[in-house]
């Protein structure tokens, strides 16, 4: 005869199965802290345009709707319309005034015949997004800024990716 004794477990064979939710809960937290930080109220829709780079930015303020500009290495368009062509970071001799080298001829025409036909309240109040590519010189977009507020448009402000 053995003097072992067969180890059991110490079971309660009544116990119900318990459901320990503190991790759960804390889950869940976690997931709707990140979804009501990337949850976006934005009304106005950005796409960034191709062969754009935008720059960073601490600013947090939303964007309003407005005329969408996108300057890049290559080309001035309105929305997707290609409205002048940019070669070697600036525009080229035939798309500007001969008389004032910082005004457009195509980008004044485009604005000035959208201000004359357009209905949009965002228009008619010179609001115009601009997505520049971070590597161009300002004085590219001084331009871009100087013939915009001849045309009518003085709101002019640059979209920017947030970052740091």
């Amino acid at each position: 005869m053995s003097r072992r004794t067969r180890f059991e477990p110490n079971l309660n064979k009544n116990s119900t199965f318990t459901l320990n939710i503190t991790s759960m809960t804390d889950m869940f937290t976690i997931m709707l802290v990140f979804l009501l930080q990337t949850y976006s109220t934005a009304d106005v829709q950005i796409i960034p345009a191709d062969k754009v780079r935008l720059p960073t930015s601490a600013s947090m303020t939303n964007p309003t709707e407005s005329i969408k500009l996108s300057l890049s290495e290559d080309a001035l368009k309105i929305d997707q319309t290609k409205i002048a062509d940019v070669k070697n970071a600036d525009f080229l001799p035939q798309d500007l005034e001969s008389s004032d080298t910082n005004f457009i001829k195509p980008l004044f025409d485009e604005l000035d015949k959208l201000a004359k036909t357009s209905t949009e309240k965002h228009v008619k109040d010179g609001k115009i997004l601009l997505q520049a590519d971070k590597d161009l010189p300002y004085a590219t977009l001084r331009k871009v800024m100087y013939t915009a507020s001849m045309a009518g448009f003085p709101q002019l402000k640059l979209v920017t990716m947030v970052g740091e």
